[in-house]
């Protein structure tokens, strides 16, 4: 399968972004990039991204995390951003994005994670921390989920999902701002674009909602049972930060709450914005991590 590389000079400039740029090889051929900010024996926190985003959606909440003294991982998953890319959709699934996942992981082998995710940083990061819980050490998750594949899909996400697959049209800067309560500006709007100079690199961004388990029998729906199996056991702080305003996810924080031994007595809390809560409430949501590590 071809592999393609958003070249360096799309990213020049970006606003807000002074993150120095580290790259690993998590198959043959295929490199990841993360940023590494902060002290190397601070305690790590390991903030994931989800679609159609990429590490950029967490420029405001490094560098306060960094301060308190804190070790940030925060990737971009293969197809999103500075990592490589796959040409095509069919070349990606739930399985290879946790492969890769997995092998930035154990090779930066990270231990004491502190997991940060939302929208598929949680789909993604909730099956790590599953299935390498003795490496986690407390997760934090907003407007996010592991779905099994059993649940009512809302409404909104099967347009969501027939948009992405179907639509010719793809505006992903316009598509992260459409899902924030504040209006991006044109450089941030460009800063989401930045990883996509033409449509063959927007594959892994077109794939990810139909990857997600919406039936019982989908591919992934065994691996998030029993990744489900562990967190109904999981006795390590788990705190939510859901938005008061996303309509897919609406909801999951009381689910998560309910079902997760680890998420009594935490201080979850209700932040203001929208889907991508980390550009509306970037320092709450901050504060709300720094909480997690401590209790961790």
């Amino acid at each position: 399968m071809p592999v393609i590389r958003t070249p360096d000079e799309r990213f020049a400039g970006l606003p807000d972004y002074p993150f120095a740029p580290n790259h690993l090889e998590v198959a043959p051929g295929l490199r990841m990039h993360y940023l590494d900010e902060g002290p190397r024996d601070g305690r790590v926190v390991l903030m994931l991204h989800g679609e159609p985003s990429w590490s950029y959606l967490y420029r405001h909440m490094i560098p306060p995390v960094v301060a308190a003294g804190c070790r940030v991982i925060a990737p971009d998953l293969i197809g999103f951003g500075k990592s490589d890319k796959l040409t095509e959709v069919d070349a990606y699934s739930y399985q290879s994005h946790m492969d890769w996942l997995t092998a930035l992981v154990e090779r930066l082998d990270l231990r004491g994670i502190t997991l940060v995710g939302q929208d598929w940083g949680s789909l993604l990061g909730l099956r790590l921390a599953a299935e390498l819980e003795p490496r986690f050490a407390a997760i934090v998750i907003g407007n996010g989920m592991l779905p099994t594949g059993d649940q009512k899909v809302p409404p909104a996400f099967r347009l969501w999902r027939a948009f992405a697959l179907h639509s010719p049209w793809f505006p992903i800067g316009r598509i992260v701002s459409g899902a924030c309560r504040r209006s991006l500006s044109a450089a941030e709007r460009a800063a989401y674009e930045a990883p996509f100079p033409s449509s063959r690199y927007t594959a892994a961004a077109r794939a990810f909602p139909a990857l997600v388990p919406t039936h019982p029998d989908d591919p992934a729906a065994p691996a998030n049972r029993r990744a489900w199996e562990v967190l109904s056991r999981w006795q390590k702080p788990f705190v939510t930060a859901f938005s008061d305003g996303d309509p897919i996810t609406r909801g999951g924080d009381r689910y998560l709450q309910k079902r997760i031994p680890g998420a009594q007595g935490m201080p979850h809390v209700t932040l203001r914005g929208g889907h991508f809560l980390q550009e509306d409430s970037p320092h709450e949501f901050a504060a709300v991590v720094l909480k997690a590590v401590a209790l961790g």
